[in-house]
């Protein structure tokens, strides 16, 4: 019961592709509504011009970092999506009641969707991958915990085969025909940078704890194309760190 309310009572407000957000006020990543103007368009955007801890930011180096261990705790399993282009990203929203999580100091954070940024918006000594995958997930007081797996042009995979099958209108949405298992989407080495942030679309809320994979995955030329076909360049400028720490999870 509870994850059913999860699923359908906490479904908005997780990032900028949700209902909410997409019709309180237009923008986008071009012209006078690109990611320069987002907090003159509302003031509930605000935060992305006044914020101290924005996201995406820009990991330079682990040198000097603080390693910690401190493994992944993941609860992920086989689960029926529904894919849809909102009209600023291609998502893939979790369509079943019991969602898989990750645990974070004991609490658990339920995935609610995934979805693409076409490139990066994390980059790597100022260096772009072709495509982003962020993991959106929530906890049941409506904290965010994200996921960032970078991917780079290599062999097609296999998870993503599916998910970019059709090419779909802004609007469209359409039920994957199996379930999906969202770990296959991982890198194999978990380790990661952690550190406080924000979402990267307005209202650039700074509620995330991110988790940024160091380790890319692969996806063929032809599926990348086929994802930046759907929403186009859709990527946020790096956000200045600021005073931060980022720290190593391995």
């Amino acid at each position: 019961m509870r994850n059913r309310f999860l699923i359908s009572g906490l479904f908005v407000a997780l990032s900028a592709t949700t209902f909410a957000q997409t019709h309180q006020a237009h923008w986008s990543y071009n012209g006078k509504e690109s990611p320069e103007h987002w907090g003159d368009l509302l003031t509930d955007y605000q935060t992305c011009k006044l914020g101290k801890i924005q996201s995406p930011v820009d990991l330079e180096s682990d040198n000097g970092m603080k390693v910690v261990s401190k493994p992944l705790n993941m609860n992920y399993f086989p689960t029926a999506f529904q894919a849809e282009n909102n009209g600023h990203t291609l998502q893939v929203n979790v369509a079943q009641e019991n969602a898989p999580f990750i645990t974070l100091n004991d609490k658990p954070f339920y995935l609610k969707q995934f979805h693409f940024h076409t490139p990066s918006e994390h980059t790597f000594k100022r260096k772009h991958y072709p495509l982003e995958i962020h993991f959106v997930h929530q906890s049941e007081d409506k904290a965010l915990a994200v996921m960032a797996v970078m991917v780079q042009e290599g062999q097609a995979n296999p998870a993503l085969a599916q998910v970019v099958e059709k090419k779909l209108a802004v609007g469209q949405k359409e039920k994957l025909a199996q379930p999906l298992d969202a770990k296959a989407l991982l890198p194999k080495e978990m380790i990661r940078f952690r550190l406080n942030g924000s979402l990267t679309t307005p209202p650039c809320s700074e509620n995330v704890s991110w988790m940024i994979f160091q380790s890319p995955i692969q996806a063929s030329a032809e599926q990348i194309a086929a994802i930046e076909a759907i929403e186009g360049k859709n990527n946020r400028p790096t956000q200045p760190l600021n005073e931060r720490v980022v720290e190593i999870e391995q």
